[in-house]
């Protein structure tokens, strides 16, 4: 391993402020981010998405042993680097398709300061072998190099839990790989250095990349099923958090929720998969039909909800919803892929007016993103129906009693509030 390793972390989002932290405990790292606001915030110990241990990020800033933290937009501060690793967000467009230019514009970039016997490691979910046919031929391009001899590449799929504060960056086995079987066992070693849970050194990198795009296609499968079964189940006039505790009392029943499937990861890595599938000539069915399943859970909360409001004879035009939580999940800011909005834009499409508080969502980031003005406590007033959306704590101490006294339905996606105080559950 080079005696003197000086890393450069690009993009300093979810991922990859936790990994600069814990790399800067023992190496001089560099964390760049194009977003000159989050870099601001960064210096001055502030994390807008709660991931950092901000005690852990003031001790790396101020450290003065040779290692430590320091953060930058300026891509002439990572010239000096010989490690690169790269954490930008892989999303998928309108059409459901991957999109790579964050991650190819962050090769481009830097490809063009890269220098000899320098490694680019990618951590940014990706189909099996995009980092060699896709990402190489760019940094190849950028930089003047030959893979493989002048310049080396890896990659370690991240597994980040965004509000998870148990399973964190440390306590997670790390997958490794590397463009050569020297390379591999260096890349190895390097992350082997700060997670204690050790790591897997696959025998490729593209195995590497395939163990991320399972691990979540894998979940999401599952809980695609067990949304069908609530959409089954709910014709019948069955609960199905009754059906899943009766299964689960067999040693062997793999007891997943039904629920709103959004995020980084579960709603946007299966298509990653099938898109490299497809291009090799074959159509995955079963990932497909989970997909589809669960993009129209938020389809069938609306219309669900919107049904029960009929039954009582409420008028649904100009009638008000509350919708509680439009984090894609509990205890955390996390907004990205949130299939809450498929609710708001459903209930909206029937002239509701919707409302929706989330203590955790930044207000700015939603609005801009999805063109919604949270509001700032829970309203003190009269509403049609309310859907608990996001499993937050704080969203315990709601009074539900009141609300439904006041001729409110409420709707429980999550089967989190006591079944005495709700309508109907998923």
């Amino acid at each position: 391993m080079k005696e003197t390793k000086q890393i450069a972390i690009i993009g300093l989002g979810y991922v990859g402020l936790p990994l600069a932290i814990e790399f800067a405990k023992k190496y001089k790292v560099v964390g760049f981010d194009i977003d000159k606001k989050r870099i601001n915030e960064l210096q001055t110990g502030v994390d807008l998405t709660q991931e950092a241990n901000l005690d852990q990020l003031k001790a790396v800033l101020s450290s003065n042993e040779g290692n430590g933290l320091s953060f930058s937009n300026d891509l002439t501060d990572l010239i000096d680097c010989n490690i690169y690793i790269i954490t930008v967000p892989t999303p998928v467009d309108h059409l459901k398709a991957p999109d790579l230019k964050p991650l190819l514009n962050a090769s481009a970039m830097i490809g063009s300061i890269l220098k000899k016997q320098d490694i680019v490691i990618y951590e940014s979910t990706v189909y099996p072998g995009c980092t060699e046919e896709d990402c190489v031929p760019v940094l190849t391009q950028y930089s003047g190099l030959k893979f493989n001899e002048d310049f080396f590449c890896g990659y370690s799929p991240e597994r980040i839990n965004p509000g998870d504060k148990v399973n964190t960056l440390t306590k997670i086995k790390k997958v490794t790989s590397g463009s050569t079987p020297a390379i591999a066992i260096e890349i190895d070693r390097l992350y082997g250095s700060i997670i204690s849970a050790g790591t897997h050194l696959a025998p490729s990198i593209k195995v590497a990349e395939a163990s991320k795009a399972i691990e979540n296609a894998q979940r999401d499968v599952n809980i695609s099923f067990v949304n069908e079964l609530a959409l089954i189940f709910d014709r019948m006039n069955i609960d199905t958090s009754d059906v899943l505790a009766a299964a689960a009392t067999k040693w062997n029943f793999l007891n997943y929720k039904p629920g709103l499937v959004g995020g980084h990861c579960i709603g946007v890595d299966p298509y990653y998969l099938t898109h490299k599938s497809e291009a090799l000539g074959y159509k995955p069915e079963v990932i497909l039909s989970g997909r589809r399943v669960n993009d129209n859970m938020g389809l069938f909360v609306a219309n669900k909800v919107v049904k029960m409001m009929i039954a009582k004879d409420k008028a649904i035009k100009n009638s008000k919803v509350l919708i509680l939580g439009i984090a894609f999940k509990e205890n955390c800011p996390d907004t990205r892929n949130t299939k809450v909005i498929d609710i708001c834009t459903e209930l909206t499409s029937f002239g509701i007016e919707v409302g929706v508080f989330d203590p955790w969502a930044d207000k700015d980031k939603v609005r801009n993103e999805y063109g919604i003005t949270l509001l700032d406590k829970v309203p003190n007033e009269k509403f049609d129906a309310i859907i608990l959306a996001v499993a937050h704590h704080a969203f315990k101490e709601i009074n539900y009693a009141a609300f439904r006294d006041n001729g409110a339905i409420i709707f429980d996606t999550k089967s989190f509030v006591d079944r005495s105080l709700v309508d109907a559950r998923l």
